[in-house]
């Protein structure tokens, strides 16, 4: 029975555009009416989107915030998709035999084998796809090892490639609707996330020096060319704008998604408010979810997450409030891995949590607990590392360093040498001791404990075997670190006060589960059968890669090659 603008569609619209700030929207504008609808406009909305465009289809992208890119936009943009051409123009060795080896080590049964197939088999024609239809260009992350190279199909020098530089004048007045990165580059840059490894070393490594250099004459080429230089996510997001300007494709922002519309059983369309009025937009062929996770949205990460969890530890976009998801949950769809997240340590600071990569990876660092005892690898991937604070109940815990890291590294966007910004102190986020005993009583963990795991760090840092967690024995645990120390990189003993605590809290990129999709990523009701018209990519859906991590950029390439898939199946 046809299932439009009824008596209850109107009253779940209207509720939730009350709970989403917008309950003096007009019902029942006139329907507008085209080939694909996708929501979001991130990686994973902007591609399918191009996609359906390029095949000859009408498509329009509705987004919720009053900026385009989604994370995507925040990021540091790896994409990890094996055998794509990049890499193939690169030199770089790899075969689908050995990455769909890689792939089912790492994600076990855990996602059927037909999904990760499809993403393997469609990511590279993905790659050449948006390559010949946007101004979006690669680069090999050279060195950028697989997460668990050591498993079969691993692979130590990465398989992992970013966007290369991409000139924000292309986008016009669009620029100024780009979602703002998480971590704004210097003025005068250009820094790729490959060289992010090499800027924490400056101070000490001359490869550093000669990366920041690179930087500044990138920079100063883009300004003399008159050039508006975004690298990273700004650059992905940017480009496949740009590709959809091109398409005339149109992206219409501050269009919140309200419900899904359906008709004899089939997804036909949306119910949006734009300009503060209920709209129904129709889809003659369908609808595509990319609309991101739900790490903004407190009640579902109650519901659904372990504690502690809130949505002050995240780095997703705020406007990740999980509509799609819910929107597919009342259309009968079935949720996968809704307790699960891109998990990685975050430092919880006044202004933002800063996701730790580097900090906790550089040699003169662990990881204690409230025991003032270590747990983890503290260089391990970054999700493994809070799938363990979970597991054995050390979601409170301290980075701990002294001042001869401080005096060589970056942190964050201190230089070496420099304090920490007071607010640090003054927030409880970090404490400072002249003493190791000091620092335990700032941190409140028992003086005995945290001393005696401090010196049975130093003696594994001496003798370059952490015999305790295996820290350094993975080539991944290496990528990080100071290739200056020695006899192992990842390792250096605490010697020199004054000593630094950071606390550390179970923070995210974003959520990873969501509405269960097939390999044609079409989205799946509770007894496995299809919901017409309905499919779902990115952090909207669950997650090919399971519970776990193949390599950076295991969000985004899947997100971009799964929406790619939904608009050639369309």
């Amino acid at each position: 029975m046809a299932d439009t603008f009824s008596r209850r569609r109107l009253f779940v619209g209207t509720g939730l555009a009350a709970a989403s700030g917008l309950a003096g929207t007009t019902p029942a504008a006139a329907a507008e009416e085209f080939d694909v609808v996708v929501v979001g406009a991130g990686a994973a909305g902007m591609t399918a989107a191009l996609t359906a465009a390029k095949r000859g289809l009408s498509c329009v992208v509705v987004e919720k915030a009053p900026v385009f890119g989604g994370s995507a936009a925040r990021s540091g943009a790896g994409i990890w998709i094996p055998c794509n051409p990049v890499l193939a123009a690169a030199g770089v060795r790899d075969d689908p035999q050995q990455a769909a080896r890689y792939l089912a080590a790492v994600v076990g049964d855990a996602v059927p084998a037909a999904r990760q197939n499809a993403f393997l088999s469609n990511g590279p024609a993905m790659i050449s796809f948006v390559m010949a239809n946007s101004p979006l260009r690669f680069r090999w992350m050279e060195g950028y090892s697989d997460y668990y190279p050591e498993l079969p199909g691993g692979m130590p020098n990465g398989r992992s490639i970013e966007p290369d530089m991409f000139d924000g004048n292309l986008l016009g007045p669009e620029l100024a609707r780009l979602n703002p990165p998480y971590i704004p580059t210097p003025p005068g840059l250009v820094v790729f996330s490959a060289d992010y490894k090499w800027l924490n070393l400056a101070a000490v490594n001359p490869k550093g020096v000669a990366v920041s250099a690179a930087c500044l004459a990138r920079g100063t080429e883009a300004a003399f060319k008159g050039q508006k230089p975004l690298t990273m996510g700004q650059s992905l997001a940017g480009a496949l704008r740009a590709g959809l300007l091109s398409a005339n494709v149109p992206v219409w922002l501050n269009t919140p998604l309200l419900d899904l519309h359906s008709e004899g059983g089939r997804v036909t369309g949306v119910v949006v408010s734009r300009g503060g009025t209920e709209t129904l937009v129709r889809a003659r062929r369908g609808v595509i979810v990319g609309s991101g996770g739900f790490e903004h949205n407190a009640s579902m990460r109650a519901q659904y997450q372990q504690q502690p969890i809130g949505t002050d530890w995240t780095v997703g976009a705020s406007s990740n409030t999980g509509d799609g998801i819910r929107a597919g949950a009342r259309a009968g769809a079935a949720l996968a891995l809704m307790d699960d997240a891109w998990w990685g340590p975050a430092i919880p600071l006044p202004d933002e949590p800063w996701f730790c990569l580097a900090e906790r990876t550089l040699p003169g660092g662990l990881i204690v607990n409230t025991a003032g005892q270590r747990f983890v690898n503290e260089a391990a991937p970054y999700s493994d590392v809070v799938h363990t604070m979970y597991q054995r109940g050390h979601t409170a815990a301290w980075l701990v360093f002294d001042q001869h890291y401080r005096n060589k590294y970056l942190f964050k966007d201190v230089l070496p040498t420099l304090p920490f910004p007071d607010s640090w102190y003054s927030s409880g986020a970090a404490v400072k001791s002249w003493t190791i005993d000091g620092l335990a009583t700032a941190m409140g963990v028992p003086q005995n404990a945290l001393r005696g795991t401090v010196s049975r760090f130093n003696g594994f840092a001496r003798s370059g075997d952490d015999t305790d967690f295996r820290r350094g024995d993975s080539a991944y645990d290496h990528y990080y670190t100071d290739p200056g120390v020695f006899p192992d990189s990842c390792l250096a003993p605490l010697w020199l006060a004054p000593y630094y605590a950071l606390k550390i809290v179970p923070g995210d990129l974003g959520t990873k589960g969501g509405l269960v999709t097939d390999a044609r990523a079409r989205v799946l009701r509770q007894d496995g059968s299809v919901i017409p018209g309905l499919y779902a990519a990115g952090n909207a859906s669950a997650a090919v890669m399971g519970r776990s991590y193949a390599g950076a950029g295991s969000t985004i390439g899947p997100a971009m090659t799964f929406g790619y898939i939904a608009a050639n199946d369309i």
